[in-house]
């Protein structure tokens, strides 16, 4: 007969994997939900070929289980996969996949347990599971986002989300528009213009870019030296390695990358060549986009260019706040954790969140531990 579970655990991304993992290194039995038919699916069906870990690999690996040394500093998408398949095996990791959750509430009247109902998605059948605590870790990337943009649906070219891109070879010769200047966009603006596409990037808002080295030694020096004088350092040291960038479209943020990232969570943009192939002229930076007519699309510099093609970078919505219910203290109404550390993770009744702080792979691993650790001592007392 199997033990009781005492957590339901929602996602089967790497934060799900990882508070899984912390589970089970504290012998406290779980189950795992995901909607989709694999572990890691954003990794697995809905990221580009080229695919990187944009930081080096230390900061990336899940609890209990280091990368190999074989692998390189900055790991592919294909070895994380391996990786991911390596993880799930050695802490026996078995979700429940194909279950979508519908509601998960609090049930204080009668059990004192959540109460998570999820659609079997094979069946059609409305499942119901019961524990005394839920973690949270449906992922900060959970549901594409798609800005709403008058007279988008006259384009007849193809429209895609940056899930649904794979690679440039289909686009070869085509006028590509990519929407959005986050690190999704600045690298498939970059793939594009490798496979002979006519590239344009719509960058609306100041951005900071950095290369690898910037990054690594400002995580680095971060540990050693104050924080503003970091963060004030690694923004100049931009500017004098990349020059005056607004000639270009491309404006910088008052504020430092580490400052946005630690108070905004928007990570700055890695540089992998997409920079120069801007300054060459390879890729063409465009304002935000005011209307769309047929295979025009107007800016808001009153400029239009056709386009055969539109890829939308926009990020993701989170539609936690839709089955979560009772909760108006751990999670603001776009899913991330309201609460400010150090314990951001923990809600009430025994509620949880693990990656929705904005903190990447590294703070998805400690918040997992942390969770662990907490849940086995409330189980000790």
């Amino acid at each position: 007969m199997e033990e009781e579970p005492m957590v339901i655990v929602v996602g089967a991304g790497p934060s799900g994997l990882a508070m899984a993992a912390c589970l089970h290194h504290r012998s406290i039995p779980y189950i795992i939900l995901d909607r989709e038919d694999c572990t890691a699916s954003l990794w697995r069906k809905y990221s580009y070929d080229r695919l990187h870990l944009h930081l080096v690999k230390q900061f990336c690996a899940l609890p209990h289980l280091p990368f190999p040394d074989s692998y390189p500093t900055y790991v592919s998408k294909n070895l994380f996969l391996n990786y991911f398949d390596d993880y799930t095996s050695r802490f026996n990791i078995t979700p429940l996949f194909r279950r979508r959750v519908e509601s998960a509430e609090f049930d204080e009247a009668t059990s004192n347990k959540w109460i998570v109902k999820a659609r079997n998605l094979d069946s059609g059948e409305v499942e119901e599971f019961a524990a005394r605590f839920l973690a949270v870790a449906s992922g900060e990337t959970c549901d594409p986002y798609t800005p709403e943009i008058e007279g988008l649906k006259t384009f007849p070219g193809e429209v895609l989300h940056s899930t649904q891109y794979k690679n440039g070879k289909a686009f070869k010769d085509q006028n590509v528009l990519v929407v959005g200047a986050g690190n999704s966009g600045m690298e498939i603006s970059l793939d594009l213009a490798n496979h002979g596409a006519k590239t344009s990037i719509v960058i609306r808002s100041p951005i900071h870019i950095l290369s690898k080295w910037m990054i690594y030694w400002g995580v680095k020096l971060v540990k050693y030296i104050p924080f503003n004088i970091v963060d004030r350092g690694v923004a100049i040291v931009s500017r004098l390695y990349y020059g005056d960038l607004t000639k270009y479209g491309i404006r910088r943020p008052e504020k430092g990358p580490f400052f946005i990232k630690a108070v905004y969570g928007r990570f700055p943009v890695l540089d992998l060549g997409t920079c120069s192939k801007i300054k060459s002229g390879e890729i063409q930076v465009l304002p935000g986009i005011s209307s769309i007519r047929g295979n025009e699309v107007e800016f808001n510099n009153g400029k239009t260019h056709p386009f055969d093609s539109i890829i939308f970078c926009t990020g993701f919505k989170r539609t936690t706040k839709l089955w979560l219910k009772g909760d108006d203290y751990l999670l603001n109404e776009d899913g991330f954790s309201k609460q400010s550390p150090p314990t951001h993770w923990k809600g009430k009744n025994g509620l949880y969140c693990v990656g929705l702080s904005r903190r990447g792979l590294f703070g998805a691993a400690t918040e997992a531990q942390s969770i662990a650790d907490d849940i086995h001592n409330l189980l000790s007392n």
